[in-house]
């Protein structure tokens, strides 16, 4: 809350003006994580290019950046062949991981003899390469870590152009528009919880006491949602001659000017473009009957140019392991 005066030196009317709000910084933290795409070497393992938990939680940003990665999820999840050694639970998670973060990781569980009894998901998130191609990390706190023994963890990773030591989702390209989403969705709520107005200035016109000007500030600041607009609060102490004592000056009319619409249609269609995702498959609804076309050949079509190829990646778990641990049943057998 800012505020400010303005006195006239000629004697006339002079002006007080209250400010309610603070701005926000367009580049905030979470657009930022796409700015360095490089591996530094930290103590003993290397950070990831883009930080972990930003991607985890944009992942949440927007409905349609969700169910697309969902869709490819339940897909690979559903032709995947359970074994003895990894269950499909696991690899739905290992799954998960390697569309959201671009990382998969799985540890190997030793028997009694040595041998790899099965294999489990390791929570991609705070998994962390060493120097070593075989050396393995999980982050257990600030500062701490927990090292998993050599050989037992099998890491596969999308490729990326800046470095080779983590992989990157495909989806970084419409990361920005699926933050742009959800500021227009946040923006929306803000207004409704705001009573339904995108900040306005209250004029106040004539002779008023502090004390009554106390009270208009106290009850706009009570009024006022969460984090929203910038209201402004315009006192006037002039001769009282207008006819209006009190003004509510609308800054402007969000219903008619922020293109929410707009935005959340064309955000959408770039989500859907990154993740190269049939609009029918995750329930976009056609503004005309049978603008999508056939569902069944838009899913074949799907499997077959997005899906095989995600099986393919992910089967690389069996040359790291030495073992047939992932395979695929369907007409892109892997």
């Amino acid at each position: 809350m800012a505020q400010e005066v303005i006195a006239a030196e000629d004697g006339r009317a002079s002006l007080s003006a209250l400010e309610f709000g603070e701005p926000e910084s367009v580049l905030n933290r979470r657009a930022m994580i796409l700015q360095m795409l490089e591996a530094r070497f930290v103590r003993t393992w290397y950070e990831p290019p883009i930080p972990m938990e930003g991607l985890t939680r944009a992942s949440h940003a927007s409905a349609h950046h969700k169910s697309a990665m969902t869709l490819k999820r339940n897909l690979l999840a559903s032709t995947f062949r359970p074994n003895r050694l990894l269950s499909r639970r696991a690899f739905m998670a290992l799954a998960q991981d390697f569309i959201t973060l671009g990382n998969g990781y799985l540890e190997e569980v030793p028997g009694r003899l040595g041998e790899a009894a099965r294999y489990e998901h390791a929570l991609g998130r705070y998994m962390r390469r060493g120097r070593e191609a075989d050396e393995f990390y999980q982050l257990t706190g600030a500062m701490t870590a927990h090292e998993f023994d050599r050989g037992r963890i099998a890491h596969v990773k999308m490729p990326c152009l800046d470095q080779e030591i983590y992989g990157v989702p495909e989806y970084l390209g419409a990361l920005q528009s699926a933050l742009l989403n959800e500021n227009a969705t946040l923006f929306r709520r803000r207004y409704y919880i705001n009573g339904s107005h995108a900040g306005y200035i209250l004029h106040l016109d004539g002779q008023f006491t502090e004390d009554s000007i106390k009270t208009v500030e106290e009850s706009l600041k009570g009024s006022k949602g969460p984090g929203n607009f910038r209201n402004m609060l315009l006192v006037s102490n002039g001769d009282g001659r207008e006819k209006e004592k009190v003004k509510l000056i609308p800054i402007a009319e969000v219903a008619a000017k922020d293109e929410f619409l707009g935005i959340k249609n064309t955000t959408r269609d770039d989500i859907l473009a990154a993740h190269r995702v049939p609009p029918q498959l995750i329930g976009v609804i056609p503004q005309n009957a049978g603008a999508f076309g056939d569902i069944a050949k838009a899913r074949e079509t799907f499997v077959e140019l997005e899906i095989v190829p995600l099986q393919f990646m992910l089967a690389e778990v069996n040359d790291i392991a030495g073992a047939d641990i992932i395979s695929f049943a369907g007409d892109g057998e892997v």
